[in-house]
Protein backbone atom coordinates (compact mmCIF):
# COMPACT_ATOMS: atom_id res chain seq x y z
CA UNK A 1 0.00 0.00 0.00
CA UNK A 2 1.21 3.47 -0.59
CA UNK A 3 -0.19 6.83 -1.14
CA UNK A 4 -2.58 7.68 -4.53
CA UNK A 5 -0.25 8.55 -7.73
CA UNK A 6 -2.31 12.11 -7.76
CA UNK A 7 -1.08 12.66 -3.89
CA UNK A 8 2.20 11.58 -4.62
CA UNK A 9 2.78 14.20 -7.44
CA UNK A 10 1.21 16.78 -4.86
CA UNK A 11 2.91 15.85 -1.96
CA UNK A 12 6.21 15.91 -3.84
CA UNK A 13 5.58 19.36 -5.28
CA UNK A 14 5.06 20.82 -2.06
CA UNK A 15 8.19 18.82 -0.28
CA UNK A 16 10.43 20.66 -2.99
CA UNK A 17 8.94 24.28 -1.67
CA UNK A 18 9.08 23.40 1.77
CA UNK A 19 13.09 22.58 1.52
CA UNK A 20 14.22 26.45 1.72
CA UNK A 21 11.67 26.61 4.93
CA UNK A 22 13.34 23.51 6.27
CA UNK A 23 16.68 24.71 5.92
CA UNK A 24 15.99 28.21 6.90
CA UNK A 25 14.38 26.56 10.00
CA UNK A 26 17.26 23.90 10.81
CA UNK A 27 20.46 26.65 10.33
CA UNK A 28 19.08 28.55 13.09
CA UNK A 29 18.26 26.02 15.16
CA UNK A 30 22.23 24.63 14.69
CA UNK A 31 23.64 28.28 15.64
CA UNK A 32 21.80 27.91 18.91
CA UNK A 33 22.36 24.60 20.37
CA UNK A 34 20.95 24.03 23.47
CA UNK A 35 22.12 20.79 26.05
CA UNK A 36 19.93 18.28 27.96
CA UNK A 37 16.77 19.53 29.63
CA UNK A 38 18.21 23.81 28.88
CA UNK A 39 16.41 23.89 25.55
CA UNK A 40 14.55 26.72 26.53
CA UNK A 41 14.92 28.53 23.48
CA UNK A 42 14.74 26.08 21.36
CA UNK A 43 11.33 25.07 22.91
CA UNK A 44 10.29 28.82 22.55
CA UNK A 45 11.07 28.70 18.85
CA UNK A 46 9.02 25.65 17.82
CA UNK A 47 6.07 26.44 19.86
CA UNK A 48 5.97 29.77 17.73
CA UNK A 49 6.08 27.64 14.47
CA UNK A 50 4.20 25.35 15.55
CA UNK A 51 1.16 28.10 16.27
CA UNK A 52 1.92 29.68 13.82
CA UNK A 53 0.90 26.66 11.16
CA UNK A 54 -2.28 26.51 13.17
CA UNK A 55 -0.76 23.53 15.69
CA UNK A 56 -2.61 22.74 19.13
CA UNK A 57 -0.62 23.08 21.71
CA UNK A 58 -0.57 20.36 24.34
CA UNK A 59 0.40 20.54 28.02
CA UNK A 60 3.20 18.60 29.51
CA UNK A 61 5.10 18.28 32.60
CA UNK A 62 8.44 19.26 31.43
CA UNK A 63 9.88 22.95 31.18
CA UNK A 64 11.51 22.64 27.93
CA UNK A 65 10.29 20.43 25.00
CA UNK A 66 6.74 20.53 22.71
CA UNK A 67 3.55 18.36 22.24
CA UNK A 68 1.39 19.59 19.52
CA UNK A 69 -1.20 18.08 17.51
CA UNK A 70 -2.56 18.87 13.94
CA UNK A 71 -6.60 16.96 13.21
CA UNK A 72 -7.36 15.72 9.63
CA UNK A 73 -10.77 16.94 8.46
CA UNK A 74 -11.81 13.55 9.00
CA UNK A 75 -12.14 11.44 11.79
CA UNK A 76 -9.46 8.32 12.53
CA UNK A 77 -6.69 7.17 14.41
CA UNK A 78 -3.59 8.95 15.72
CA UNK A 79 -0.12 8.69 14.75
CA UNK A 80 2.61 10.47 16.50
CA UNK A 81 5.80 11.63 14.53
CA UNK A 82 8.87 12.15 17.03
CA UNK A 83 12.09 14.64 17.02
CA UNK A 84 14.88 14.70 19.60
CA UNK A 85 15.53 18.73 20.37
CA UNK A 86 19.02 18.32 22.42
CA UNK A 87 22.29 19.02 21.42
CA UNK A 88 26.05 17.96 23.07
CA UNK A 89 28.97 19.44 24.65
CA UNK A 90 31.17 19.66 21.76
CA UNK A 91 32.88 22.51 20.02
CA UNK A 92 32.21 22.67 16.22
CA UNK A 93 34.75 22.58 13.65
CA UNK A 94 32.98 22.69 10.44
CA UNK A 95 33.75 26.19 9.33
CA UNK A 96 30.28 26.76 8.22
CA UNK A 97 28.53 29.82 7.70
CA UNK A 98 25.83 28.84 10.00
CA UNK A 99 28.10 27.13 12.27
CA UNK A 100 27.24 27.12 16.09
CA UNK A 101 27.16 30.60 18.06
CA UNK A 102 27.74 28.95 21.41
CA UNK A 103 31.25 27.76 22.37
CA UNK A 104 31.03 24.10 23.40
CA UNK A 105 27.86 23.60 22.04
CA UNK A 106 27.18 21.69 18.72
CA UNK A 107 24.26 19.73 17.10
CA UNK A 108 26.54 17.38 16.44
CA UNK A 109 23.79 14.31 15.99
CA UNK A 110 21.77 16.20 13.67
CA UNK A 111 18.95 16.82 15.83
CA UNK A 112 18.73 20.25 14.01
CA UNK A 113 17.66 18.72 11.24
CA UNK A 114 15.25 15.92 13.00
CA UNK A 115 13.31 19.07 14.41
CA UNK A 116 13.40 20.84 10.61
CA UNK A 117 11.97 17.76 9.20
CA UNK A 118 9.14 17.31 12.08
CA UNK A 119 8.61 20.79 11.38
CA UNK A 120 8.33 20.58 7.32
CA UNK A 121 6.09 17.42 8.06
CA UNK A 122 3.95 19.22 10.16
CA UNK A 123 3.59 22.34 7.36
CA UNK A 124 3.11 20.07 4.61
CA UNK A 125 -0.14 18.20 6.95
CA UNK A 126 -1.79 21.41 7.35
CA UNK A 127 -1.39 21.18 3.49
CA UNK A 128 -3.48 18.00 2.67
CA UNK A 129 -5.66 18.26 5.85
CA UNK A 130 -8.85 17.33 3.56
CA UNK A 131 -6.83 14.14 2.74
CA UNK A 132 -6.09 13.56 6.28
CA UNK A 133 -8.07 10.89 8.52
CA UNK A 134 -7.19 11.45 11.92
CA UNK A 135 -5.32 13.14 13.86
CA UNK A 136 -0.98 13.80 14.13
CA UNK A 137 0.83 14.16 17.54
CA UNK A 138 4.31 15.84 16.82
CA UNK A 139 6.64 14.92 19.94
CA UNK A 140 9.25 17.51 20.20
CA UNK A 141 11.54 15.12 22.74
CA UNK A 142 14.20 17.19 25.08
CA UNK A 143 17.15 15.16 26.56
CA UNK A 144 17.29 12.06 24.60
CA UNK A 145 21.44 12.47 24.66
CA UNK A 146 21.59 13.03 28.45
CA UNK A 147 20.27 10.05 30.31
CA UNK A 148 17.89 8.98 32.38
CA UNK A 149 16.11 10.87 28.85
CA UNK A 150 13.11 12.63 27.67
CA UNK A 151 11.11 10.18 26.54
CA UNK A 152 9.57 8.40 29.71
CA UNK A 153 8.94 12.02 30.99
CA UNK A 154 7.32 12.61 27.43
CA UNK A 155 4.99 9.40 27.37
CA UNK A 156 4.01 10.11 30.96
CA UNK A 157 2.87 13.71 29.95
CA UNK A 158 0.82 11.72 27.61
CA UNK A 159 2.51 11.91 24.55
CA UNK A 160 1.01 8.32 23.56
CA UNK A 161 -2.46 9.13 24.45
CA UNK A 162 -4.31 6.99 21.66
CA UNK A 163 -1.39 6.63 19.60
CA UNK A 164 -1.71 3.44 17.44
CA UNK A 165 1.60 4.33 15.32
CA UNK A 166 5.03 6.30 15.88
CA UNK A 167 7.32 7.34 13.56
CA UNK A 168 10.84 8.71 13.56
CA UNK A 169 13.91 9.02 11.69
CA UNK A 170 17.65 9.38 12.37
CA UNK A 171 20.26 11.58 10.04
CA UNK A 172 22.66 8.75 9.17
CA UNK A 173 26.33 9.56 7.58
CA UNK A 174 27.13 6.45 6.42
CA UNK A 175 24.05 6.16 4.45
CA UNK A 176 23.89 7.92 1.11
CA UNK A 177 21.81 10.97 0.45
CA UNK A 178 18.72 9.86 -1.25
CA UNK A 179 18.61 6.65 0.64
CA UNK A 180 17.20 5.55 3.66
CA UNK A 181 17.96 2.73 6.08
CA UNK A 182 15.22 -0.15 7.38
CA UNK A 183 15.01 -2.82 9.57
CA UNK A 184 12.59 -4.68 11.34
CA UNK A 185 12.67 -5.94 14.73
CA UNK A 186 15.80 -5.33 16.99
CA UNK A 187 17.73 -2.26 15.34
CA UNK A 188 19.93 -0.54 18.05
CA UNK A 189 21.20 -1.10 21.96
CA UNK A 190 19.81 -1.37 25.25
CA UNK A 191 21.33 1.20 27.58
CA UNK A 192 22.40 0.39 30.64
CA UNK A 193 24.42 3.54 32.16
CA UNK A 194 25.99 2.95 35.75
CA UNK A 195 27.96 4.64 37.98
CA UNK A 196 30.40 3.40 40.02
CA UNK A 197 31.72 4.92 43.34
CA UNK A 198 34.87 2.57 45.03
CA UNK A 199 35.59 3.36 48.29
CA UNK A 200 39.04 2.15 50.12
CA UNK A 201 40.71 3.70 52.63
CA UNK A 202 43.89 5.89 52.15
CA UNK A 203 47.10 5.70 53.83
CA UNK A 204 51.17 6.36 52.67
CA UNK A 205 52.48 4.69 49.36
CA UNK A 206 55.07 3.06 50.96
CA UNK A 207 52.39 0.84 53.47
CA UNK A 208 50.07 -0.38 51.39
CA UNK A 209 49.24 -3.62 53.50
CA UNK A 210 47.62 -0.84 55.57
CA UNK A 211 45.50 0.43 53.69
CA UNK A 212 42.77 -0.57 50.66
CA UNK A 213 43.92 0.74 47.62
CA UNK A 214 40.21 2.24 45.73
CA UNK A 215 43.03 2.22 42.32
CA UNK A 216 43.30 -1.52 42.16
CA UNK A 217 40.38 -2.46 43.16
CA UNK A 218 39.43 -0.06 39.92
CA UNK A 219 41.03 -1.86 38.13
CA UNK A 220 40.05 -5.40 39.22
CA UNK A 221 36.45 -4.50 38.90
CA UNK A 222 37.58 -2.83 35.16
CA UNK A 223 39.37 -5.89 33.99
CA UNK A 224 36.88 -8.68 35.10
CA UNK A 225 34.10 -6.49 33.55
CA UNK A 226 35.76 -7.40 30.12
CA UNK A 227 35.53 -11.05 31.01
CA UNK A 228 31.85 -10.38 31.57
CA UNK A 229 31.38 -9.97 27.77
CA UNK A 230 34.33 -12.56 26.22
CA UNK A 231 33.19 -15.15 28.96
CA UNK A 232 30.02 -15.33 30.91
CA UNK A 233 27.74 -13.39 26.81
CA UNK A 234 26.95 -15.92 23.99
CA UNK A 235 29.46 -14.84 21.58
CA UNK A 236 27.26 -14.67 18.40
CA UNK A 237 24.80 -12.29 20.99
CA UNK A 238 26.39 -8.66 20.89
CA UNK A 239 27.05 -6.88 24.08
CA UNK A 240 29.58 -4.58 25.30
CA UNK A 241 30.83 -2.90 28.61
CA UNK A 242 33.09 -0.02 28.18
CA UNK A 243 33.96 2.87 31.01
CA UNK A 244 34.05 6.60 29.30
CA UNK A 245 35.95 8.12 32.63
CA UNK A 246 37.90 7.26 35.80
CA UNK A 247 38.81 9.52 38.79
CA UNK A 248 40.33 8.83 41.89
CA UNK A 249 43.68 9.73 43.57
CA UNK A 250 45.18 12.92 45.18
CA UNK A 251 49.05 12.10 44.86
CA UNK A 252 51.72 9.51 43.79
CA UNK A 253 52.81 8.23 47.19
CA UNK A 254 49.22 8.00 48.76
CA UNK A 255 46.92 5.19 48.78
CA UNK A 256 43.68 6.10 46.69
CA UNK A 257 40.38 5.74 49.24
CA UNK A 258 37.86 6.71 46.56
CA UNK A 259 37.53 6.08 42.49
CA UNK A 260 34.92 7.27 40.20
CA UNK A 261 34.26 5.07 37.27
CA UNK A 262 31.44 5.94 34.88
CA UNK A 263 30.19 3.22 32.29
CA UNK A 264 28.06 1.91 29.89
CA UNK A 265 26.98 -1.55 28.99
CA UNK A 266 24.85 -2.59 25.60
CA UNK A 267 22.77 -5.59 24.13
CA UNK A 268 20.54 -6.42 21.51
CA UNK A 269 18.53 -8.35 23.21
CA UNK A 270 16.00 -7.70 26.58
CA UNK A 271 17.25 -11.33 27.68
CA UNK A 272 20.75 -10.11 27.68
CA UNK A 273 20.35 -6.90 29.29
CA UNK A 274 19.07 -8.35 32.53
CA UNK A 275 21.69 -10.45 32.61
CA UNK A 276 23.87 -8.32 31.75
CA UNK A 277 23.33 -5.73 34.60
CA UNK A 278 22.65 -8.82 37.37
CA UNK A 279 26.36 -9.69 36.10
CA UNK A 280 28.06 -6.10 36.41
CA UNK A 281 26.12 -6.02 40.30
CA UNK A 282 27.41 -9.20 40.77
CA UNK A 283 31.17 -9.15 39.64
CA UNK A 284 31.53 -5.44 41.39
CA UNK A 285 30.06 -6.10 44.37
CA UNK A 286 32.36 -9.17 45.14
CA UNK A 287 35.43 -8.23 44.24
CA UNK A 288 35.13 -5.00 46.41
CA UNK A 289 34.09 -7.19 49.38
CA UNK A 290 36.96 -9.70 48.17
CA UNK A 291 39.44 -6.42 48.69
CA UNK A 292 37.91 -4.95 51.55
CA UNK A 293 36.79 -2.29 49.94
CA UNK A 294 32.65 -0.87 49.18
CA UNK A 295 30.87 -0.02 46.07
CA UNK A 296 28.03 2.25 45.88
CA UNK A 297 26.46 1.42 42.19
CA UNK A 298 23.99 3.51 40.67
CA UNK A 299 22.20 3.30 37.53
CA UNK A 300 21.74 6.67 35.27
CA UNK A 301 19.59 4.91 32.39
CA UNK A 302 18.34 1.80 31.40
CA UNK A 303 16.82 2.01 27.80
CA UNK A 304 15.38 -0.85 26.18
CA UNK A 305 16.56 -2.65 22.75
CA UNK A 306 14.53 -0.42 19.67
CA UNK A 307 12.75 -3.13 17.88
CA UNK A 308 10.97 -1.54 15.32
CA UNK A 309 7.71 -2.63 14.31
CA UNK A 310 7.49 -4.69 10.52
CA UNK A 311 4.03 -3.31 10.23
CA UNK A 312 5.63 -0.01 10.73
CA UNK A 313 8.45 -0.63 8.09
CA UNK A 314 6.40 -1.73 5.60
CA UNK A 315 4.72 1.56 5.22
CA UNK A 316 7.75 3.47 5.45
CA UNK A 317 9.68 1.09 2.83
CA UNK A 318 5.88 0.88 0.18
CA UNK A 319 5.88 4.74 0.33
CA UNK A 320 9.65 5.49 -0.46
CA UNK A 321 9.12 3.32 -3.00
CA UNK A 322 6.41 4.43 -4.45
CA UNK A 323 8.29 8.17 -4.40
CA UNK A 324 11.29 7.41 -4.80
CA UNK A 325 12.68 4.03 -5.68
CA UNK A 326 13.19 0.87 -3.81
CA UNK A 327 16.59 0.13 -4.81
CA UNK A 328 17.62 3.27 -2.35
CA UNK A 329 15.92 1.62 0.22
CA UNK A 330 19.43 -0.33 2.00
CA UNK A 331 18.79 -3.23 5.06
CA UNK A 332 19.96 -1.75 7.76
CA UNK A 333 22.63 -3.95 10.28
CA UNK A 334 21.75 -3.52 14.06
CA UNK A 335 23.82 -1.31 16.10
CA UNK A 336 24.65 -1.13 19.86
CA UNK A 337 24.59 2.30 20.18
CA UNK A 338 21.16 3.51 21.93
CA UNK A 339 17.97 5.48 21.55
CA UNK A 340 15.04 6.48 23.71
CA UNK A 341 13.18 6.25 21.01
CA UNK A 342 12.73 2.65 22.23
CA UNK A 343 10.66 3.74 24.50
CA UNK A 344 7.85 4.69 22.46
CA UNK A 345 7.97 1.65 21.20
CA UNK A 346 7.46 -0.47 24.45
CA UNK A 347 4.02 0.98 24.19
CA UNK A 348 3.31 1.06 20.54
CA UNK A 349 3.96 0.09 17.47
CA UNK A 350 6.54 2.07 15.16
CA UNK A 351 10.02 2.29 13.44
CA UNK A 352 12.80 4.68 13.04
CA UNK A 353 14.87 5.14 9.96
CA UNK A 354 17.90 5.57 9.03
CA UNK A 355 17.79 9.19 6.55
CA UNK A 356 20.77 9.00 4.00
CA UNK A 357 22.93 12.32 4.57
CA UNK A 358 26.20 11.34 3.53
CA UNK A 359 27.72 13.73 0.49
CA UNK A 360 31.58 13.20 0.29
CA UNK A 361 31.87 16.11 -1.82
CA UNK A 362 30.78 18.27 0.63
CA UNK A 363 32.46 16.19 3.53
CA UNK A 364 28.93 15.22 5.06
CA UNK A 365 30.79 11.50 5.81
CA UNK A 366 31.71 12.45 9.15
CA UNK A 367 30.56 10.19 12.49
CA UNK A 368 27.98 11.40 14.98
CA UNK A 369 29.57 13.16 18.04
CA UNK A 370 31.99 14.76 15.75
CA UNK A 371 33.38 18.33 16.35
CA UNK A 372 33.20 18.15 11.91
CA UNK A 373 29.76 16.43 11.80
CA UNK A 374 27.59 17.53 8.92
CA UNK A 375 24.99 16.64 6.52
CA UNK A 376 23.55 17.37 3.04
CA UNK A 377 20.04 19.60 3.54
CA UNK A 378 18.67 18.48 0.32
CA UNK A 379 18.25 14.93 2.75
CA UNK A 380 14.91 16.86 4.48
CA UNK A 381 14.00 16.65 1.78
CA UNK A 382 13.59 13.23 1.12
CA UNK A 383 12.71 12.73 5.05
CA UNK A 384 9.89 15.22 4.97
CA UNK A 385 8.29 13.57 1.86
CA UNK A 386 8.48 10.17 3.24
CA UNK A 387 7.05 11.23 6.75
CA UNK A 388 4.37 12.84 5.30
CA UNK A 389 3.53 10.21 2.80
CA UNK A 390 3.64 7.36 5.50
CA UNK A 391 1.35 9.52 7.52
CA UNK A 392 -1.30 9.82 5.03
CA UNK A 393 -0.94 6.53 4.20
CA UNK A 394 -1.64 4.84 7.71
CA UNK A 395 -4.31 7.09 8.43
CA UNK A 396 -6.20 6.58 5.43
CA UNK A 397 -6.98 3.03 7.14
CA UNK A 398 -3.26 0.91 6.14
CA UNK A 399 -3.66 -0.94 9.25
CA UNK A 400 -3.12 -4.08 8.54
Amino acid sequence: MSIPADLRVALLEKAEQTLPLEIKWRRHLHQYPELSLEEFKTTAFLKKQVRQMGLRILPIKLKTGVLAELKGNHPGKTIAIRADIDALPVTEMTGLSFKSRKEGYMHACGHDAHMAVALGTASMLTKFKDRLHGAVRFIFQPAEEMPPGGARPMIASGALKNVSMIFALHVNPQVSLGKIGLRDGASMGSVIDFNLIIHGRGGHAARPHTSVDAIVVAAEVIDSLQKVVSREIDPIDPAVISFGTIEGGAARNTVCDLVKLNGTARALTPVTAGRLKRLIRRTVTNICRARGARVEMNLIADYPVLVNHPQANRILADNFSSLFSKRNIVEAEPVLGGEDFACYLEKTRGALFWLGVQNKKIKADQPWHSPRFMIDEKAMFYGTSLMTASVLDYLKGNDK
